[in-house]
């Protein structure tokens, strides 16, 4: 939802000030997720300038939000959808078939028909079943051909779970032909978090080398590339500023041959810097000589991403000053694992004081539940003009 009264009034920002969470979290209560949708601007243009000639479509997953959905489509991005409840998110802020692509390489008929009724053309497939789920709409439908290449170095391995061995691409073009599905590229994704280009540079040579020999055989003319995302953002830590990151993976872009389009499907490094996360402290206990602070959020709420996307985020305390002691923040729930920090360094604070996580755009309400019938973080979407 849109924030009303002193959220409209917001300065445009890469990062919210204190007073201003402050003022959103009196308006609105706790606990609550701000999302700021002029970051969001500034992430996809900074991308995008990083990655010229290559077509962006937002990956839902991270943060499916009408408010980020509207953003990105005024900024004329595309959409990588995986699931039928993304394509009713898409449609609904007007967003045209023709803008998304299916991404999620095992489907049932039920999706695929769905997709298509929309009026998305491309879908992803890894394996011989899934191309021959395709028969029936070889007319209507063109598949990427997903490769795996696997990361360890990455926060979360994606080609585990999905993609063929480059070897295995030319077996499916036969089989695609001989059941007259149309295969149009390829695609890969090498993982979320990505420290090195390198993976990226290794994956675009091996698809290279893929096509050129796919079309010297005549098996099959393939104009599509689809980079994935993973592209990095800044916890703890500072990331590689993208436009370094992306400068190798520039470089092998104009190794392929020529007419090759080029797409990408950024999710965290779109949002994951867009979105605070503010919490109240609802009660505190001294145990061990610390304080334990128990906030109305946690991680089953919006802090869930350091379990399941293994996210650090930077957090503090809004508007408390004086010396700093080591400190607990603890959840909601009657669960023990419901611990969002250990040893954090805070001054000493009261019930009714709020604590700040920032970088929290990106898995922390889409993987939130409502354990122990906790009311999940409102969203707060601000610098929406």
């Amino acid at each position: 939802m849109s924030a009303g009264g002193s959220a409209r009034r917001l300065l445009a920002g890469r990062r919210l000030a204190s007073r201003q969470l402050a003022a959103l979290a009196a308006e609105h209560g706790t606990p609550l997720l701000v999302l700021d949708c002029a970051a969001i601007r500034a992430q996809y243009r900074s991308l995008t300038a990083a990655l010229p000639g290559v077509s962006l479509f937002y990956a839902l997953k991270p943060m499916p939000h009408p408010a980020v959905v509207a953003t990105l489509h005024e900024l004329g991005a595309g959409f990588d959808v995986a699931t039928t409840g993304e394509i009713a998110l898409v449609r609904a802020q007007g967003v045209a078939g023709g803008r998304c692509i299916h991404t999620h390489p095992i489907k049932r008929g039920a999706d695929i028909r769905a997709a298509l009724r929309f009026g998305i053309r491309t879908f992803v497939a890894d394996n011989p079943d899934e191309i021959r789920k395709f028969v029936p709409y070889r007319r209507r439908a063109e598949l990427l051909l997903r490769v795996s290449f696997r990361s360890p170095s990455a926060v979360v391995d994606l080609s585990r779970k999905f993609g063929c061995e480059p070897a295995a691409v030319a077996p499916l073009l036969e089989r695609a032909r001989s059941l007259g599905v149309s295969v149009r590229g390829l695609s890969f994704h090498v993982g979320s978090q990505v420290a090195d280009p390198s993976k990226y540079v290794e994956a675009i040579d091996a698809c290279r080398e893929v096509m050129v020999r796919a079309a010297a055989s005549g098996l099959a003319r393939l104009d599509l590339l689809d980079i994935g995302g993973g592209f990095p953002v800044s916890y703890g830590s500072p990331a590689v500023p993208i436009g370094r990151f992306c400068r190798p993976i520039r470089r092998e872009l104009a190794t392929l041959p020529r007419g090759v389009r080029v797409v990408a499907e950024p999710g965290r490094f779109i949002v994951g810097p867009a979105g605070t996360c503010v919490a109240a402290v609802v009660g505190r206990a001294q145990r061990d000589g610390r304080w334990w602070y128990y906030l109305d959020d946690g991680v089953y709420g919006s802090f869930s991403g350091q379990l399941y996307d293994h996210a650090l985020y930077p957090i503090d305390s809004l508007g408390r000053r004086g010396a700093r002691h080591p400190s607990v923040l603890a959840g909601p729930t009657c669960d023990s694992i419901d611990v969002v920090r250990e040893d954090i360094p805070l001054p000493n604070l009261e019930i009714g004081d709020l604590i700040a996580g920032r970088m929290m755009g990106a898995y922390t309400a889409a993987t939130s539940t409502d354990f122990n019938f906790i009311p999940r973080a409102r969203i707060v979407a601000v610098n929406r003009g």
